[in-house]
């Protein structure tokens, strides 16, 4: 007979990170397109962890969405469905841009700025609250995810994969081809359409989708204190940064 042993006796540590049980109630469903952009309320389904694990199917996640008059929830079902076929047909993507140009970058990668961002202290509050978030739970909002991502790639102009693998150590939800794919969508040189300026303002990001800073003192209680940190780099010169590096290696 095999032994019997715990985790605890191979020498793992349980995790004090609970995965949250996902919500898919019809009225969910039918109010996600106005309070899935509000990291602040609880207007997502949390079904990430239990599609990337296979203990909900998505089968059935998609039968009960399309009986929902409102096309928005199944829409983002079915963008997961489609970054896995882009996976499977390009699968050099995991390490190099889909647009084959924006591998060109001149990428900055300072080891010191990613530290920051990877600990929530650039000094943008939404930017930050989402990293914190996402290390102390293993989640990060959708919205929130779409502005760290943008903030590191094109503020810092540190490489997408840096972020995607730290997104791949750190999520609950973590499936390499949405990972993949909407890294690349942020770095810009991944399937979307959108030109490379597309730069996130992670200010007004903050008056658009957290006006009363809800979310951002939960996460970042000394928000608005003198112990809070300094932008670590002025938004306008960032950009312009960004978009002279990206024409000159798209050029």
């Amino acid at each position: 007979d095999f032994p019997s042993l715990s985790l605890g006796d191979l020498g793992f540590k349980k995790s004090e990170i609970k995965v949250p049980a996902y919500q898919l109630e019809a009225s969910r469903i039918e109010g996600y397109e106005q309070t899935r952009n509000f990291p602040a309320m609880e207007g997502t389904s949390h079904l990430g962890p239990h599609l990337r694990f296979g203990t909900i199917s998505i089968r059935r996640v998609l039968e009960k969405a399309l009986k929902s008059e409102n096309e928005t929830f199944w829409n983002e079902l079915i963008w997961r469905e489609f970054f896995m076929q882009i996976l499977w047909h390009f699968p050099h993507t995991t390490t190099q841009a889909f647009k084959k140009p924006y591998d060109r970058i001149a990428w900055r990668n300072r080891e010191d700025e990613f530290e920051k961002w990877k600990k929530g202290e650039t000094g943008y509050a939404l930017v930050d609250a989402g990293m914190r978030e996402l290390n102390s739970t293993g989640y990060m909002h959708n919205r929130v995810r779409m502005l760290v991502a943008s903030f590191l790639c094109k503020h810092l102009l540190i490489d997408w994969r840096w972020g995607e693998a730290y997104f791949a150590e750190k999520l609950l939800d973590y499936e390499c081809s949405s990972n993949v794919g909407n890294w690349q969508w942020a770095a810009g040189s991944g399937v979307d359409a959108a030109p490379y300026f597309r730069i996130f303002n992670p200010m007004t990001q903050v008056d658009k989708f957290d006006k009363d800073h809800t979310y951002i003192r939960r996460w970042v209680p000394e928000y608005g204190t003198a112990a809070y940190a300094e932008k670590m780099v002025d938004h306008k010169l960032a950009r312009e940064r960004c978009l002279q590096t990206y024409k000159e290696a798209l050029s």
